[in-house]
């Protein structure tokens, strides 16, 4: 059995780094073994357990650009992700729930993942699987309560 840094093609930094990863390599390899799970797929419910896709595209560019009014600016209304706060006519990104943002500090975000990185609400994505994840947690929800 090959070790870690031998199938990397690489050298360790320390022995007792060598040592660590040829057991975690030891123990991935064993428990591959001793289950009957093909790992290559990955199964929609797994959704829960990862970052969401980002937003679509579409969704994106169609945000409503606003421009910050004198009685926005005068309450120190401040972007969410930089904390700066909005300086009065600076046209801003608003979200569909009304949160606003500066366009250079959501849009890498909505690149990322497809929610308002302050309540949650999530934009819909170009991604089809997980689409249909929503639909179906939606439809389980609904059946439990």
């Amino acid at each position: 059995m090959s070790s870690y840094f031998d199938e990397h093609d690489c050298e360790p930094t320390d022995p007792e780094e060598q040592y660590r990863q040829n057991a975690l390599l030891e123990l991935a390899r064993s428990l591959m073994q001793g289950l009957d799970v093909d790992f290559g797929s990955l199964d929609v419910s797994e959704w829960d357990q990862r970052l969401p896709p980002p937003a679509a595209k579409s969704e994106v560019r169609n945000l409503p650009l606003v421009v910050i009014s004198p009685q926005q600016a005068d309450k120190g209304l401040k972007c969410p992700v930089c904390l700066l706060e909005f300086e009065e006519q600076e046209t801003v990104r608003e979200m569909p729930c009304k949160h606003l943002f500066h366009s250079s500090c959501i849009l890498p975000w909505l690149g990322k993942t497809n929610s308002c990185p302050l309540c949650r609400l999530e934009l819909p994505t170009d991604n089809p699987d997980y689409e249909e994840f929503k639909k179906d947690k939606v439809r389980k929800h609904t059946h439990t309560h």
